[in-house]
């Protein structure tokens, strides 16, 4: 997969020429904006998937998230994609919860098991809407630096 990004060096500058504490809240506002549309593909795709029987659904539980650790790790930004469940031992019968309830199988759907085949819906958002994440994220980071921008002045 083959991603161009228009605009990209004239961004990184005007970024680099905010001072330091600033440079961190336009990229991840532009990242977070980035990732949400991602999340939203992802939660169509898994709309297909989710067992109408019951009242849990991985549609539900897919979130993104900001790795703080990695930020501060590396000093790069990284924003998360994918299903958020609770963590520990699943319970005895895999009781239905409900809305919001818990989707300890949603890999399974992903990656498949030697006796299912997979059926992703995580990577093929990604695959699907990563020039127009781009896209966003190039548009809200220029939007936030003017902002800043307009505001030092």
């Amino acid at each position: 997969m083959k991603f161009t990004i228009s605009g990209g060096p004239e961004l990184r500058k005007r970024l680099l020429a905010l001072p330091r504490e600033l440079q961190l809240k336009p990229g991840r506002s532009a990242l977070g904006k980035a990732a949400a549309v991602v999340r939203a593909q992802a939660q169509i795709n898994a709309m297909w998937l989710d067992d109408r029987e019951t009242g849990r659904k991985i549609s539900d539980n897919i979130i993104q998230r900001f790795r703080g650790r990695y930020y501060k790790r590396t000093g790069d930004l990284m924003v998360s994609v994918g299903v958020g469940t609770e963590k520990g031992r699943i319970p005895k019968g895999n009781p239905d919860a409900g809305p919001k309830g818990n989707t300890p199988h949603w890999h399974l759907l992903e990656l498949g098991t030697e006796v299912a085949k997979a059926e992703p819906f995580l990577v093929p958002a990604a695959q699907s809407t990563a020039q127009q994440a781009i896209n966003v994220f190039g548009t809200e980071l220029d939007k936030q630096i003017t902002k800043i921008v307009g505001k030092l002045k």
